[in-house]
Formats: C-alpha cells, structure tokens, sequence
C-alpha cells in the first residue's frame, strides 16, 4: 500500500485538495470499520500526503456518525506521523472574527456519544494529554500561515476548543457558559480526533477556521446561511494555500514530537498478558512495543 507520512483531515467545505497531483484512491480497510471516505494519495509539492473528507465528500455524516478510530486507525496505516485537522469552528471570542484562522491549544469536552480510545478488551493505555495537540506542529503551521499574508485573516495561536455533540448548535445558555470558561472556539469534532491520535502516536494540531460567531453574539441574528456558507468557501480557499505551505516546511524541517512514543509508558497491561485477539486488532499501535 502507498505511505505517505502527512496526513490532513478536511472539514466542513474542504472535502477535496485541489492542488494534489498523482492521486490515487485509497480504501482502508480497518479493525474498526470503514473510514469517512475513500483516503486520498496525492503529492504536493513532490510531498507524498493522504487527505481524507471527514464527513465524506459529500457531507453526509454527522459529527456524532464519525467513524473516528476508524479515520485515524487508516491514517496511521498509511504511515501518517503528523495530521493537520482542518475544521469549521465558531468563535466565542470577539477578536477571533470570522475567516480568521485559530490554532488552538486545549480543548474541553462537551461531547457524550463518543468512542475516543482505541484500547479495551483486555488492554488498557492511559496516554498523557495535558498538551492535547502538538506544539511543535502547530508552530510549523502557525508560521506558514504568518507566511502568507491572507487578506482579511487574523491569526491566533493558541487557544481553547470546546467540543460539543451536536449537531444542533449551542443554546444562548451554553454559549456564554462556554465564554465564561475562557473559550475561544467552539466546534464538534476535533477532540476525538486528538485523543485517537494521540494513542496512534501521530502528532496532530487543528487548524480552526472561524465562519461566525456562536449565538452570544449581539450580531448573530444578522448572520445567514449563505453568509456562513460563503465564508465556508473562502476559508477552505485559503485552507489550501496554509496546508500546502505546512507541508513543504514539514517535509524540509519534520520537527520533533513527544506523540510520537506516546505509548512507551502508558500501556499498563503487561504485554505478556494482552489477549491475542487484542493484540492482533491494535498490532499497528503496539507492534513496536511487542
């Protein structure tokens, strides 16, 4: 099977890359079902990379719906060691304003139907998420967007992402509960993702693309659907441009990442004592500790 070693995830609006070059169609099957979509092999910039539309490429699953071990399971497949997650956010912040660009740092979950671990049946790992995104991936993507001068985008490193179930979106209550924490954006997918990735030992930052603010704002009532959907477009627009860069400054320079031996220590099952049926299921994750 092709490797590449970047990964990226799109979001709402950004179901395809337009700029790969040599693409293949790629369907991985998985001990935990089949992904989103079929994961695309292209090359960018002579960068071999596997972008997957996390709803599909025709949006047809909701955030609750994602198969997220299965998504991440077929990345690592892939050879993935670092995953740019591209997401449609919310803002909670009046100085994060719509097409800005929000490279968070923290998360909060608000989710409640969602399987966020790979282990279980006989093995249990308990990986080290006070950092829940890597720090040294989200410069490299910090920098590549401070590298291209976007109109009209502010960009902010850092930052706290709640993830809420959904779909519908927050209540007026919540919204401002959430602004009372210190929250920045606010999405519904992008914490499982993290803690999957995390126990893949795949190095992984968001990128969250602002399209309006969440319901506390005094403006909300003036924002419309094809307000929204046409901040979509601009943002994977220069989604795309900020990816592309990240890759080439990832392939020159790949920085280093406590993700990648995120397991070493955090497996308390004695190895000798995994059940095979276990083991055989999560050989890709525990293959180079067995």
């Amino acid at each position: 099977m092709s490797q590449a070693k970047i990964g990226i995830i799109g979001g709402s609006g950004l179901y395809t890359m337009d700029a790969l070059k040599d693409v293949e169609e790629v369907r991985v099957k998985t001990p935990f079902g089949d992904p989103s979509d079929a994961l695309i092999l292209g090359t960018l910039d002579e960068t071999r990379v596997a972008f997957l539309a996390r709803h599909g490429r025709n949006h047809h699953l909701l955030p609750s719906e994602l198969p997220f071990r299965a998504n991440i399971y077929a990345m690592k497949s892939l050879g993935v060691q670092y995953l740019i997650s591209a997401s449609a956010v919310g803002s909670l912040k009046e100085e994060a304003k719509p097409l800005d660009m929000v490279l968070p740092d923290q998360f909060i979950d608000r989710t409640k139907n969602r399987i966020s671990t790979f282990f279980g049946e006989g093995v249990v790992a308990h990986v080290a998420f006070g950092d829940p995104v890597c720090l040294n991936l989200a410069k490299v993507l910090g920098d590549a967007i401070a590298s291209l001068n976007l109109t009209d985008v502010t960009l902010h490193r850092g930052g706290t992402y709640v993830c809420m179930e959904g779909p519908a979106f927050s209540t007026k209550a919540e919204s401002n509960l959430h602004r009372s924490w210190g929250a920045t954006v606010i999405g519904m997918t992008n914490l499982p993702e993290a803690k999957l990735a995390r126990e893949a030992e795949i190095a992984y930052a968001t990128l969250a693309l602002v399209t309006d603010y969440d319901c506390w704002h005094s403006d909300h009532d003036s924002v419309t659907v094809e307000m929204v959907i046409g901040n979509l477009r601009r943002n994977a627009t220069n989604a795309q441009k900020v990816i592309q860069e990240t890759v080439r400054r990832l392939t020159q320079n790949p920085p280093p990442s406590e993700a990648h031996s995120a397991l070493k220590y955090a497996i308390l099952t004695p190895l000798d004592k995994i059940p095979d049926a276990a083991k055989e299921k999560l050989n890709l994750l525990l293959e180079k500790y067995l």
